[in-house]
């Protein structure tokens, strides 16, 4: 199971509604998180989501509403006897800037800490890839694709029964190592299933202009989670973030299936952020979401499924 979800969906300050941006991404037992502002641990501690099934943080960059959570989280983990090491990855400075972070106060965590700089690059975690990519935001600055492995077809029960094949161990030998032999034939996994399954594609732009960067790297996604702190140019200013018509512009030309409207700015109200969203999505053909602090998509039988785990304010 794969599960979205939005620890804080605010920008730029915390308000009552809205905590400043954390994701956490649930796969397979593991949470990934993407930014960490200030109170993230507070917001898992709400979320039930446990600070030590979490090994990777990716930070998109170092201004304080997507960072300085992270003191509070490493702290809690010191204090939980974490063991196991911690991987933080982010653009240029990471390292400086965590190391700065981890020597204030009379602190130190008693487990390993791994910090990685990032470029454009491509990770590989055994069934999923993280590729790391660079965005416009006036200091160093990253989006982030997570990218499920494809998944082989399911078994063909015709094709089974072609070959005299039966659920059991040769079944998972053959799944396990490609092919096998049996009755004096060499049978491969493809020859009994039905085409690979695309793995889910979830792409973060983290705080941005729009970049034909972003384009590119969340072309098909199934979910795109796009910097849309303003509803105009004007509230825009000289800020390197994106308006909603630009997140809907980019959505609608990478073809993504579902697009969230990130990273509000707390000067709008609900009713006028949604009316602004809804005017501008529909009028690209774009599905999209204005997400809640606590809301959760799990992707599932290849569709998304939204719930709000507390009940949260609009």
């Amino acid at each position: 199971m794969l599960q979205v979800i939005f620890l804080g969906t605010g920008g730029i300050m915390p308000t009552r509604e809205r905590n400043v941006p954390a994701i956490a991404l649930r796969y397979k037992g593991e949470i990934i998180l993407f930014d960490v502002g200030e109170g993230t641990i507070r917001q898992m501690n709400a979320a039930k989501l446990s600070p030590m099934k979490v090994d990777k943080i990716f930070i998109t960059h170092f201004h304080g509403d997507h960072y300085l959570g992270l003191g509070g989280l490493i702290q809690t983990m010191n204090l939980w006897k974490r063991e196991r090491p911690l991987h933080i990855y982010g653009p240029k400075y990471t390292f400086e800037f965590v190391q700065n972070f981890l020597n204030s106060g009379f602190f130190r965590p008693g487990f390993d800490i791994h910090v990685h700089e990032l470029g454009e690059t491509r990770l590989k975690f055994g069934d999923y890839e993280i590729w790391s990519f660079r965005v416009e935001h006036g200091v160093p600055a990253l989006g982030y694709v997570f990218r499920e492995k494809d998944k082989r077809g399911k078994f063909l029960p015709e094709k089974l029964a072609q070959y005299g094949l039966k659920p059991g161990p040769m079944l998972g030998k053959l799944e396990r190592e490609g092919k096998i032999e049996w009755n004096g034939k060499t049978i491969y996994l493809e020859d009994v299933t039905g085409p690979r399954r695309r793995g889910v594609k979830i792409a973060y732009t983290g705080d941005t202009e729009p970049v034909e960067r972003v384009r590119l790297f969340s072309e098909r996604a199934d979910l795109l989670i796009h910097d849309a702190t303003y509803l105009n140019d004007d509230d825009r200013g000289e800020s390197y973030h994106s308006t909603v018509e630009e997140a809907c512009e980019t959505a609608r030309k990478a073809k993504v299936r579902l697009l969230m409207l990130f990273h509000r700015a707390f000067r709008y109200t609900n009713d006028e952020y949604l009316s602004r969203a809804s005017l501008v999505c529909q009028k690209f053909g774009v599905n999209f979401i204005v997400p809640r602090d606590f809301d959760v998509l799990t992707f599932k039988s290849g569709e998304w499924r939204l719930q709000n785990i507390l009940g949260g304010l609009p």
